[in-house]
This record gives C-alpha cells, sequence and structure tokens, in this order.
C-alpha cells in the first residue's frame, strides 16, 4: 500500500495538492480508514458531497469506494456546499459526513472535511485516521450507496424559520465556487430579489479567487453597488462556509463586527447565552455581549476547535474572524456563509438603511491578518517559546489559549503559530493610530530579539 504523506493531515482537516500530494489512490485509502474509523464510533452510515473544484467528482468517487470496502453504507450528495453536508448529518440523521472540498485554497487544491459520530475531526483526531493508515487496521465489508439530492430539504429548512420584515435586494458574488449553484435560491425562497457576479460553478476560478477575507477580492462586489440599487453585497469561500458582507457605500464589514450584530439579536432571546470568538476577534466584543447580557469567550482559532468548544460550553452563537460564523440558536451549530447571510438580513429588514446599521457598529483601527513566513515546524516552537520568555510593558493581561494575545488599556496585539501553513500570524487593534503603533512596537522587539533573522511585515 503506499504510503501517504503525512503533512496533508492538518489540524482542522486533510489537504494537498491534486495529482501529487492527493491522488485518487490516497483518498480511497484515506476512506478505508473514514469507515473504518467511523465504525469504531458506532456509525452506520456517511453522507459523502464535493464542491465545484475541477478534481471533485474523481476525488470523491475514490473516497467512497474506500468508505464502501469497510461495510460502512455512503449517502452520496453529489455537487454540495459544504454546510449542506453538515446539514445532511442533521437531517438524514446519519451524524457523519465527509466534504471533498479544497475551500479557498487554490484550485489545483483539493482536501476532505470530516464530521464522524457528530464530531468535527481535528487535531489529533485527523493523526489517529494517519496511524491508521500506517498500520493498515481497517475493517473489511461491503457498503452500499445511494444518491440523494438535499437541496430542497435544506432550503425549506431555512425558508420555514426565516421571516424578513421586508423584502431586500442585494448582490451576491460566489467567485464561482459551489455557492453559485444554491444561493440565489436559497436568497429568493426568502423574499430576496438577488443580483448575481461569478455564479457559474467552474473550478479554475477564472474571475477571482474566492476568499472573501482577502479584501480585493470584495472589489467587484464594492464597484457593482456604486451602480446597482441593491442595499448589500455578501460574497462567499470556495465551499461557501465563510461569508463578506459589503456595505452599500463600499465598506466591508468585517466577521468579527458582524458577530456584534448576531450577538445582540440571539442576546435578545436568550438572555445569559455563552458567545464564543477567536483570538483574532476585536476586543470590542467582551464588553458588547457583556452590555447585551450574555458571557463572551474567547477561544482558538480553527472552526473544528471551535465547534468543539460550542459543544463543551452549550454555547448559542461563535464565530471566527475568518468569516466563519455558527448559529446554534434556531440552527444546528455548524458554519455557514449563506446562512448567516440569511441571518444577517432577518435583522437588517428591520432598518430603512441596513448599510447605516452595519457603519455605525462599533470599530477600532486594526491591521489585516500578516504573516511572517518561516520553515515547516519553526512557528510552533517560537511561540512556544515566547509564551514562557517574552515581556511585554505595560500589558493589562496576557492570554495564552492560542499563541500570545496581549491585551493593553488601548488596544491588543496577537501572534499565534497558524494550523495550515507555517507562519506566524499577527493582527494589531487599538484606539487610535499612536496606540496601535506602540503596540507592534512591542511586538517588534520581542520578535527581532527572538528571531532576527526572520523579515517582520510591520
Amino acid at each position: 500500500m503506499a504510503l501517504l504523506p503525512k503533512e496533508i493531515f492538518k489540524a482542522y482537516d486533510i489537504r494537498g495538492i491534486v495529482g501529487k500530494t492527493l491522488t485518487p489512490e490516497f483518498v480511497e485509502i484515506i476512506g478505508r480508514a473514514i469507515g473504518s474509523e467511523a465504525i469504531d464510533r458506532k456509525q452506520t452510515e456517511i453522507c459523502v458531497g464535493f464542491d465545484g473544484r475541477l478534481s471533485g467528482p474523481e476525488l470523491s468517487n475514490a473516497l467512497i469506494k474506500g468508505i464502501l470496502k469497510t461495510g460502512i453504507h455512503v449517502i452520496n450528495l453529489g455537487m454540495v456546499t459544504t454546510p449542506m453536508v453538515y446539514f445532511s448529518t442533521f437531517f438524514l440523521k446519519t451524524q457523519s459526513g465527509v466534504m471533498v472540498t479544497g475551500s479557498h485554497n487554490p484550485p489545483d487544491y483539493n482536501g476532505l472535511k470530516m464530521v464522524l459520530g457528530s464530531d468535527t475531526l481535528s487535531t489529533e483526531a485527523i493523526q489517529k485516521l494517519y496511524a491508521r493508515i500506517e498500520k493498515e487496521s481497517f475493517y473489511e465489508g461491503q457498503g452500499i450507496e445511494k444518491k440523494y439530492d438535499i437541496a430542497n430539504d435544506y432550503i425549506d429548512a431555512i425558508k420555514n424559520h426565516i421571516h424578513l420584515k421586508r423584502p431586500m435586494k442585494i448582490v451576491i458574488d460566489c467567485g464561482n465556487g459551489v455557492a453559485g449553484a444554491y444561493a440565489r435560491k436559497i436568497y429568493e425562497s426568502i423574499g430576496c430579489s438577488v443580483e448575481e457576479l461569478f455564479c457559474d460553478v467552474d473550478g479554475t476560478f477564472p474571475n477571482h479567487h474566492p476568499d472573501p477575507s482577502e479584501p480585493h477580492n470584495l472589489n467587484d462586489v464594492i464597484a457593482h453597488l456604486k451602480k446597482s440599487d441593491a442595499e448589500l453585497g455578501f460574497a462567499f469561500d470556495g465551499d461557501a462556509d465563510r461569508l463578506g458582507v459589503v456595505t452599500k457605500d463600499g465598506q466591508i464589514i468585517y466577521p468579527d463586527r458582524q458577530l456584534l450584530l448576531f450577538a445582540e439579536d440571539v442576546l435578545s432571546r436568550n438572555p445569559n447565552a455563552t458567545i464564543i470568538f477567536d483570538v483574532k476577534s476585536t476586543r470590542n466584543l467582551f464588553q458588547w455581549i457583556k452590555d447585551k447580557g450574555g458571557k463572551p469567550l474567547m477561544w482558538k482559532t480553527g472552526h473544528s476547535l471551535i465547534k468543539a468548544k460550542m459543544k463543551e460550553e452549550n454555547a448559542a452563537l461563535a464565530g471566527e474572524m475568518s468569516g466563519h460564523t455558527f448559529f446554534k440558536e434556531r440552527w444546528y451549530g455548524f458554519d455557514d456563509g449563506i446562512y448567516a447571510g440569511v441571518r444577517l438580513l432577518e435583522i437588517l429588514s428591520r432598518f430603512d438603511n441596513p448599510s447605516e446599521i452595519l457603519n455605525n457598529l462599533p470599530n477600532s483601527i486594526s491591521t489585516p491578518e500578516l504573516q511572517i513566513k518561516m520553515n515547516e515546524g519553526e512557528p510552533h516552537a517560537l511561540i512556544k517559546k515566547l509564551q514562557t520568555e517574552a515581556q511585554f510593558d505595560n500589558a493589562l493581561e496576557i492570554i495564552k489559549v492560542d499563541g500570545l494575545r496581549v491585551e493593553y488599556e488601548d488596544g491588543f496585539g496577537l501572534m499565534r503559530a497558524s494550523n495550515t501553513t507555517p507562519v506566524i500570524v499577527l493582527r494589531f487593534e487599538a484606539e487610535n493610530k499612536i496606540a496601535l503603533e506602540r503596540i507592534q512596537g512591542s511586538f517588534r522587539d520581542v520578535l527581532t530579539l527572538a528571531t532576527p533573522s526572520s523579515v517582520l511585515p510591520f
């Protein structure tokens, strides 16, 4: 049996370059490992879907072949969004699903996001799959495959509990990702009129990359809003589990600011609920959530880690700076970009000027995500060292839940090791420019001392 490259087994998913580190042969072996792990977790059936990437159908078939060889049955959903696979695990009561997706990675990538027995696999559980493959510890059997079209069930589930106060007009940019196959129909079902940009599914992504966390990927939405009478713009990533939001006047409302509005809405019906946000998010969330009667909780970055924490804390809502938003109140607790958009419209339909509501949300001066490139293994070692040795003058608090988040009276600085690529991720936020520069200066001093040869991006 071919030995699979260990580096494709990431912290939140399995991901590699198609035809090189991720081949149909490899994916079939991974399917056998997933099926065997499912049996150990007392599962009998797994839903499988794939996104709009060119390699999706072939890799999905290989995955299904591998799962069936263990005796686990497969419900083949075909081309769907990642959230539709998550939804199917509840609606079809399988508790297990695998999505073949490269998310927002370049076109030559693909990968797997996995849920088994209602647990989204991450870190140790993903490494356990690799260990199982090394030992060739597979069950043998013959499962049965059946096809199922989940789209109408998913659309009905959304339509039946979302109520807009008035019809709204929006523009959506799907970046040629799989959201393009479903988003228009979903938004029209709740009473929106929709103008589409790049909604034909094309795995070469000919117009721009489907990653709404990169501001330049929102330029087309911003330009379209100027000439259209649409009220708001939405953009989705490649597998539709993340949302980007743009106001009529071209302001980007980053996901941590979206979460302010979502938190207020959820807490109006669920006083005292726990709201989780990741370490990259704005510090404005702490006071805002408390003021609205909720319990703020900061946690590690990573969609699977957030989902596990939500389950543990029985949280009503969670969000990440990258654009993953998780609604447990009135929904199932998984991240879903299209659904987050629906919830946003439900809130904003109460107002005549939605953009004004969004633009008036608390804001600070902040940097985008900055990165220091390093060699494999170096970022985690450096952060571990700095967690014990680094000194930050005048810090109010140093939070070590995921890297180092240093809180000051007037802002914060963050550095953490990415779990997907060998980089240190940094982010800064402050009440004014002088404070921002001072906080960056403290981090610059610490990093220059610890890693003199690194090129700092600030």
